[in-house]
């Protein structure tokens, strides 16, 4: 069975607005913290480090991703996740940094 597409916004559809909305929860901020040494990780090791509940997991790495702050790859039944730091540099210079040291 083909693994379904993970979708991510454009580079182009990125909203300082919205992703500032998104990283204002203190969970979706300790993730990017936690991603902000550009090293990805699978949805399992995030949430045994930040400590919650797969299905709670799983709703705030979707938001993040909706935001266009992750980005999320399959690899048979494991999701990684990474920052999409490229992006964010581009649109926005300095904000991971800023997010990172707060």
């Amino acid at each position: 069975m083909p693994v379904r597409e993970i979708r991510h916004p454009p580079a182009s559809e990125l909203d300082l607005a919205n992703i500032l909305r998104t990283l204002g929860d203190p969970i979706r901020l300790e993730i990017v913290r936690l991603l902000s040494d550009d090293r990805e990780r699978t949805c399992t090791v995030v949430g045994d480090i930040v400590g919650v509940p797969a299905s709670t997991l799983s709703y705030h790495l979707r938001l993040l991703r909706e935001a266009g702050v992750t980005r999320t790859r399959a690899e048979g039944t494991e999701r990684h996740v990474s920052l999409r730091r490229d992006d964010l540099e581009q649109a926005y210079p300095g904000l991971l940094a800023v997010l990172a040291a707060v």
